[in-house]
């Protein structure tokens, strides 16, 4: 077979990549799919690891629970462990991926059909995927959240369905439960401006037809970022990611379904989703950080499963945040926010908007960082762009200035406890959906939203620790006395915050090199009768003289 020319890494290429840069771990000893593998990668999102030293884990001897050996590895974390792979997968720095794409939602490049593709290298069809071993259950998917979950369940998908009157295909990730070796239970989101494919769904419901469907595992990075990303439905996600790569992604006709699919996935699974019968599908645990309840979602049967002769196959590690999937959606979601709040809404003073992850999911809680000294106006204006960008985020947003660490909760406490007030910084927004998580708005259900602006209104004094220098100084001795790794928490120096004099800074120079004395008699002449006892005083006004030193 002939490859067709790509300017882009496809999945094998990426994971080479990444154990290149010390990224991935090499798992060859027996892993039980069911029950170890999620769990083992789990411990290094629970462990307390750093972000930086989480890896992707490539699991080359899976079996499963009852025993049954794979010849198919199975990479974990391999497009997100954290941000550093992401950026890998990306071909560009973290700080420049929101220019990346910027640039290719505004430049999007059609894809390229070609005729043979690798992800059909191998073909499995018609009657021969059904019985036991033969079609689904032949693939290592794992248990996401063992304990809990009724089934494997594919979860690094990239879905593809096609709007049945304009033509123009959707990819989004959605999860599909396994029933059967040629039956699978996808859930795609019925919440308030649904997904692609749900809207699509809706459509082939009212002609009576089913569904065309292909499930695609192990595309090319650049594809498999845009099926969490949020794009406005009627856009097809590979033109976007044509975009990312700079030429057009390859792409071949499926085999038993009318759909175009990535020619360099490992894994095409299709078939048709039924429009008219509905299946229990569930529990499962959902990145909302909850077990997602048994419901009824949309039965497919398989109708073909096309695979490289070598494949891969990718799950997301989900659930509770961080996770996998969090981080996917933290390095997308965390530039479109900030483009719409710095150029849809023009709000000035803006300089990021993050996302906070843990347990939250990124869903609940926004934080926005101003530039000290903006106007309430634009801070109210970027609380309330924030709170209503998505549907299913910004339930709580909080703006800051650029000294909190918008990852540590004491700093948001210590900015909230200090630089609001409530009866004037807190405002109350009525009728919100309640969006992703376990209350859904099946029956209309409401939520609110908190606005909250913990932003400095006026100068204030330093933070109340030791300039950095000191504690640098201290952190050396520290370690030379052999106490142990040190992981400093911001705030661990003080800094100005605007309400400080050059005066102030002489003395304490002064101080801090034992010549204290001398500010005592500095002091001596700032002397003054008839004053009440904490009478503020300020050395740069005192230039003008006083009546009394004696």
């Amino acid at each position: 077979m002939t490859a067709a020319p790509r300017n882009y890494p496809d999945l094998h290429e990426h994971i080479a990549a990444l154990e290149e840069r010390g990224m991935l771990r090499r798992v060859d000893r027996r892993i039980d799919k069911d029950s170890e593998l999620h769990p083992l990668v789990r411990w290094q999102f629970v462990g307390g690891l750093d972000e930086a030293d989480r890896k992707a884990f490539l699991f080359t001897n899976v079996t499963d629970g009852l025993g049954r050996a794979y010849d198919i590895p199975v990479v974990v974390g391999a497009i997100a462990a954290n941000p550093a792979i992401y950026s890998v997968g990306m071909r560009a720095p973290v700080d420049e991926i929101q220019a990346k794409w910027d640039y290719a939602i505004a430049n999007p490049i059609e894809p390229r059909l070609v005729d043979e593709a690798v992800c059909q290298e191998v073909v499995v069809e018609g009657e021969a995927i059904k019985g036991e071993g033969n079609g689904l259950d032949a693939l290592p998917i794992p248990v996401s959240t063992p304990g809990f979950d009724s089934a494997p369940t594919l979860t690094a998908t990239n879905v593809i369905t096609r709007d049945p009157e304009t033509g123009v295909q959707n990819m989004g990730t959605y999860r599909a439960a396994l029933k059967a070796p040629d039956r699978l239970v996808v859930r795609m989101a019925t919440r308030v401006g649904g997904a692609g494919g749900y809207q699509h769904y809706l459509k082939y419901q009212k002609r009576g037809e089913p569904m065309p469907c292909a499930i695609v595992l192990g595309c090319p990075p650049y594809v498999a970022f845009m099926g969490p990303q949020k794009l406005p439905i009627g856009v097809d996600e590979l033109t976007v990611a044509g975009g990312l790569a700079g030429g057009p992604i390859n792409i071949v006709r499926a085999r038993t379904v009318d759909l175009l699919v990535p020619a360099e996935s490992e894994i095409v699974i299709e078939g048709l989703i039924d429009t008219e019968w509905l299946e229990p599908e569930a529990p499962f645990g959902e990145s909302h950080g909850h077990i997602a309840l048994e419901e009824f979602n949309m039965p497919m049967r398989v109708t073909a499963i096309t695979r490289r002769k070598n494949p891969v196959i990718p799950s997301y590690i989900s659930q509770v945040a961080p996770s996998e999937s969090s981080v996917i959606k933290r390095v997308a979601y965390e530039p479109l926010f900030t483009h719409h709040l710095r150029h849809t809404l023009g709000i000035r003073g803006v300089k990021k908007v993050s996302l906070h992850e843990p347990l939250t999911g990124l869903l609940r809680v926004t934080v926005i960082t101003f530039e000290k000294g903006t106007s309430r106006t634009e801070v109210w204006r970027g609380l309330n762009g924030a709170a209503f960008f998505k549907g299913d985020c910004g339930k709580i947003c909080i703006a800051v200035n650029e000294d909190i660490t918008v990852d540590n909760a004491d700093a948001l406490l210590w900015a909230m406890a200090y630089r609001m007030n409530p009866v004037e910084d807190v405002q109350l927004v009525p009728h919100r959906g309640q969006g992703h998580g376990p209350k859904r708005e099946h029956n209309q259900e409401e939520d609110s939203t908190l606005l909250m602006d913990a932003t400095m209104k006026s100068d204030m004094p330093p933070l109340a620790l030791p300039k950095q220098e000191y504690m640098e100084r201290a952190k050396a001795i520290w370690q030379e006395l052999g106490f142990g790794p040190l992981r400093p928490q911001a705030p661990w120096f003080g800094y100005s915050l605007g309400d400080w004099l050059s005066q102030w800074d002489e003395a304490a120079e002064r101080a801090a090199h034992g010549r204290y004395l001398e500010n005592g008699q500095i002091s001596e002449k700032a002397r003054r009768k008839g004053l009440k006892p904490e009478t503020k005083y300020r050395p740069d006004e005192d230039d003008k003289g006083s009546n009394d030193r004696s």
